[in-house]
């Protein structure tokens, strides 16, 4: 097909595509803790600053090069280029709909919200964990963050030390109870 009936994003090149977990609710917030925030600035500036530029450059030395058709580093740049575009969109779009919370400033402190650190114990496997309730963009199970819309997250909001907690995980339906809650 010629390029001229082609539309520029019919690749689907053009939008982020985000997994169910990444996924904001919609009329969600984008709720996140400072460090999130800043770590998607940072993410941003590195990719703006240093990463883009870099890759132009080497597109515009492969440009020169003559036949860019079989051109392997004008091709990939040109793919690479067009990816850290669309993550830079991405992630503008992701700071500016941000609502930071700061986890210290919670009003109800011996209650589950956003930015909470919870030890739970599981009644019916044993055995204690502890996660930490943070924004979307910010969850990483391996290091005990999970999402404030994720299953247990939602199940565990506004609830207190000593509460016994149900909810429908991936594995089916669990109860845990909730040993500590802390913001810190």
């Amino acid at each position: 097909m010629s390029k001229a009936f082609v539309k520029e994003g019919d690749d689907g090149d053009d939008e982020e595509v985000l997994g169910p977990a990444l996924q904001l609710p919609a009329g969600a917030k984008n709720y996140m803790t400072r460090r999130g925030y800043d770590a998607l600035r940072q993410e941003l500036d590195l990719l703006v600053r240093v990463e883009r530029p870099k890759m132009v450059e080497t597109v515009a030395w492969a440009a020169g090069n003559g036949d860019r058709s079989e051109n392997g580093d004008y091709i990939y740049g040109k793919k690479r280029l067009r990816e850290i575009d669309r993550r830079i969109r991405f992630l503008i779009k992701r700071i500016e709909s941000a609502e930071v919370v700061d986890p210290e400033r919670q009003q109800g402190m011996d209650q589950v919200f956003f930015g909470a650190t919870v030890t739970l114990e599981d009644l019916e496997e044993g055995g204690e964990q502890t996660w930490q309730i943070v924004g979307v963009d910010e969850a990483d199970a391996s290091a005990g963050r999970i999402s404030w819309i994720s299953p247990l997250a939602r199940a565990l909001i506004k609830s207190r030390e000593g509460d016994v907690v149900r909810f429908m995980s991936p594995a089916g339906p669990r109860e845990i109870e909730v040993l500590t809650v802390r913001y810190c």
